[in-house]
């Protein structure tokens, strides 16, 4: 059971949930571009990663309700604002960033992901070592399927 730095139970294995089906998610739209050279697959995942903001948001206001210390918010809030810049440039007003390059985009987009998934997973390595591994499992698919996704020139 979470320490009060944590909050609550449900919350915590919440938050697990998210990360781990955005790592997984997302990986098979890294594998996809491989296989087809395009990013239509990629793309349709997109809407199921989006709507992981759900349960992350959430968990968010329970977090924030119960006084959770700010490690275990913070994954939460940094995907949902991965998932609200997410939705402006890949949906809503579709910007090309990736290729070519628009560093003022591609950035923060980088870096509100990468967060979103060091901070989502974090906190399960103090509480449940057994499923912080398997997040560790998962996040090593989702690097190793952007490298190949890299290496095919589709990254």
């Amino acid at each position: 059971m979470p320490s009060p730095v944590y909050g609550p139970w449900w919350a915590s294995i919440t938050v697990w949930g998210v990360v781990n089906a955005v790592n997984v998610l997302q990986a098979a739209g890294f594998l996809s571009r491989v296989g087809t050279k395009s990013m239509v697959t990629n793309h349709a995942l997109g809407y199921a990663i989006a709507a992981l903001a759900i349960p992350a948001a959430a968990t968010l206001v329970g977090l924030i309700r119960a006084k959770a210390g700010w490690l275990a918010w913070a994954g939460p809030a940094t995907f949902v604002a991965f998932v609200a810049l997410m939705v402006v440039v890949d949906y809503a007003a579709p910007t090309e960033f990736r290729s070519p390059s628009r560093p003022a985009i591609l950035v923060p987009y980088l870096l509100l992901f990468f967060g979103a998934i060091l901070l989502m997973g974090l906190p399960m390595f103090s509480l449940d070592r057994r499923l912080w591994l398997i997040t560790v499992a998962t996040t090593v698919l989702l690097l190793g399927s952007m490298g190949a996704a890299i290496l095919a020139g589709v990254g």
